[in-house]
């Protein structure tokens, strides 16, 4: 059996180089006839865009932009075209964001990763990804699909019927963010309940250094995938463990945040991702990550380009328990209540799971009104602090996050 999912992980450079060449100016002919980039790429000549240092001659697209031209009539904000067959579903992420999703093969390549994990077809899935609105739970649906893997779609909640079901039918394997995992394991173990999951892959957050060592503990080889709503798998690990492989869909460029402009080899920078997807063709698309770029290939005999993994964000915008959490989300909470003066998110660490604590600079404040506002808004459930009119530091920052990623 071939350790590797397919032939692309394994192409020379020289290979890789001239199916990109070929790929690439159809996927910018597929964009430019697309309403949303009309203007953007007017002036662009697919056939001059081959390579990858190509790229940087044209604009780059931000999630904003996105969702100021989702606002207006064309669907998808006219950077998909809905007729396409192979597109049936219709995703929504916060922001609101819209995204389309397909089912034939592994539309966002999320077997990939799921393979380089360890996961084959005797596998039984656990997939812990939402099924609901967001596309993550049918992402993983269909990677594990793609292995020929069987799955227990079991979203989010109910961690005692989690437990249980995993118990009884024998799972195997894990999909769903680093933290839920332990807490179904936890659960099992409160409920006198042996476990057979030996290997997981986690992604929607990031998988801290003593938590994979626990599950490691535990038997369980915890490896992670970085992926967007958007783009799909765009790097995974290996066990090897030495960074996160770009995924064979996608390109990738480390850029200075804020601009188009690539940084120098092995410096940190943005993320910004071009995907081959002919369904949904982003083109630059800045993912507000930042990560570096490592030199050389990885030890376990995959090719193409790897990167040192999430390293934070480029803005204020950050990942809690799976959901991110946007300045603008934290001024529409302001704007709720007359009284409150500026409100502040501090993201910390208590144990292995993510926390949330939101000040709130009001006179006279009803901490229960604004717990609901909180959780209306950013989504989420955190504790409330109410401080008193001109407590709060005058930084600028909305989002404070005080993880440590060491």
């Amino acid at each position: 059996m071939s350790q590797f999912y397919d032939d692309l992980e394994t192409r020379s450079s020289e290979q890789r180089a001239s199916d990109v060449a070929q790929a690439l100016p159809m996927q910018i002919a597929r964009a430019k006839a697309l309403p949303g980039y009309a203007e953007a790429l007017a002036d662009v000549d697919p056939a001059a865009i081959t390579s990858v240092a190509a790229l940087a001659s044209l604009p780059v697209l931000r999630k904003s932009e996105l969702g100021k031209a989702q606002s207006g009539n064309a669907p998808l904000g006219g950077f998909a075209d809905l007729t396409r067959p192979g597109i049936v579903h219709v995703f929504q992420s916060p922001g609101p964001i819209y995204e389309p999703g397909g089912q034939e093969g592994d539309w966002w390549r999320s077997g990939r990763g799921m393979f380089a994990a360890g996961f084959r077809s005797d596998d039984i899935v656990q997939n812990c990804f939402s099924y609901h609105l967001t596309p993550a739970g049918m992402m993983f649906e269909c990677g594990a699909r793609a292995i020929g893997a069987k799955v227990l779609p079991a979203g989010t909640g109910q961690t005692e019927l989690q437990a249980r079901a995993a118990h009884d039918i024998g799972v195997t394997a894990y999909v769903g963010t680093p933290d839920y995992l332990k807490i179904i394991l936890d659960k099992a173990d409160e409920m006198g309940l042996k476990l057979n999951i030996t290997k997981a892959h986690v992604g929607g957050g990031a998988l801290f250094p003593s938590l994979r060592q626990e599950y490691a503990d535990r038997g369980i080889q915890c490896l992670q995938g970085y992926g967007t709503a958007d783009l799909g798998n765009v790097a995974y690990e290996s066990e090897a463990m030495q960074g996160m492989i770009v995924d064979e869909g996608v390109l990738i460029e480390i850029v200075t945040p804020g601009t188009g402009n690539p940084v120098a080899s092995g410096e940190v920078g943005e993320v910004v991702v071009t995907s081959l997807n002919p369904d949904y063709p982003l083109i630059r698309f800045a993912t507000g990550d930042l990560s570096a770029v490592m030199e050389g290939t990885s030890p376990c005999g995959r090719t193409n380009m790897r990167i040192k993994g999430w390293m934070g964000r480029a803005d204020q915008t950050a990942k809690i328990k799976g959901m991110f959490v946007r300045p603008e989300q934290v001024a529409d909470l302001v704007a709720k209540h007359a009284e409150i003066a500026k409100a502040r998110v501090i993201v910390t660490r208590e144990g292995e799971m993510d926390a949330m604590t939101v000040q709130i600079e009001a006179a006279n404040g009803d901490a229960d009104a604004y717990a609901k506002s909180v959780s209306e808004t950013l989504k989420l459930r955190g504790k409330i602090e109410i401080t008193a009119p001109g407590s709060l530091p005058k930084d600028g920052i909305v989002i404070d996050d005080q993880r440590s990623y060491d």
